[in-house]
């Protein structure tokens, strides 16, 4: 894609990409980033924004699956009721489900156990000219077993690789895997939900007070929140540690849900958007099959109708009569 056809695009979502992206230059507080930004936006517009954003994704998504060469990596992580599920549903309506993989990491198997902390994810990577989805990540892997010593006890880890050290070396190898896809063609971008601890309350009180929502609520869900803290800082650790140039961290506003719609709409655009994403030319001999075959079944067409007339013809004269 040419600069000039970039350019109008890219200053238009910039505003609601740009403020989000953390590469890793730079400091990084978890607590100077507002949970509750709107972008000077009202909810009418942004709505109009996810809408044409949608649109784009479809024919981006076509194309990347026709050139079948590119694929995109997109990380879904935030504390509980911070609108994973739904921005997942929300963003991606319309998209063509073949070029699109969803995957959610729960609790690890005893397979997955069986084996380094990454394979789970690895052997879910989307194929060339593909949209993978990771609903929850092998981030988990330095958030919530971080928060719980007792599941890193379960790892089967040799006792004397689980030193201090361990969530270092953990951010080093995300970065050097992260890196290691992005030099194979793919994209990777990494959306962390920011939701306020008063908004969470809110909604897992909706949770509760709306039937349909029932199924959503888990004491679990409590139990978490208690940790809001430990969770808070271990996010802050990881998204200081593992954002680069190649795979940065997207921090969204998600105390209002079409916001961070907007936001992360945007942000996968503008990305699909500057890999110049073509359909395949066609070469000439092919083209020249192709007329030829065009040609055939034009005629087929033609012959048909004509035998279909000669029957129609000649089943009146049967029923009518000499």
């Amino acid at each position: 894609m040419s600069k000039k056809k970039q350019e109008p695009l890219a200053a238009e979502l910039k505003p609601y990409v740009a403020p989000f992206c953390f590469d890793g230059s730079g400091e990084f507080h978890l607590k100077s980033q507002k949970t509750s930004e709107k972008g000077g936006l009202d909810k009418d517009k942004g709505k109009k924004i996810i809408e044409a954003n949608r649109k784009r994704l479809s024919d981006s998504q076509a194309r990347l699956y026709a050139q079948n060469r590119w694929s995109l990596l997109l990380i879904f992580q935030g504390m509980d009721a911070s609108g994973k599920d739904s921005a997942i549903k929300s963003v991606f309506d319309g998209v063509n489900p073949q070029g699109c993989q969803v995957f959610s990491f729960k609790a690890p198997s005893s397979k997955e156990l069986d084996h380094d902390f990454l394979w789970r994810s690895m052997i879910c990577l989307p194929e060339r000219g593909r949209i993978g989805i990771f609903n929850r990540s092998y981030y988990e892997e330095v958030l919530i077993v971080r928060v719980h010593p007792e599941i890193l006890a379960k790892e089967k880890l040799p006792p004397e690789l689980v030193k201090k050290t361990i969530w270092r070396e953990r951010f080093e190898d995300i970065s050097a895997f992260e890196k290691y896809l992005a030099r194979n063609g793919t994209i990777v971008l990494k959306f962390f939900l920011n939701v306020s601890k008063e908004e969470q309350r809110r909604r897992f009180l909706d949770r509760l007070e709306e039937p349909s929502k029932n199924w959503k609520f888990s004491m679990d869900d409590v139990a978490e929140r208690a940790l809001w803290d430990k969770y808070q800082a271990a996010y802050q650790d990881l998204i200081r540690a593992t954002s680069t140039a190649a795979a940065p961290w997207h921090v969204v506003p998600a105390d209002h849900k079409w916001f961070a719609r907007v936001v992360i709409g945007s942000t996968i655009v503008s990305a699909l958007d500057k890999l110049d994403l073509r359909f395949p030319k066609v070469d000439a001999d092919s083209l020249q099959e192709f007329k030829t075959v065009r040609t055939a079944l034009e005629n087929e067409g033609k012959s048909g109708q004509a035998n279909e007339a000669v029957v129609n013809k000649d089943s009146r004269r049967g029923e009518l009569g000499p």
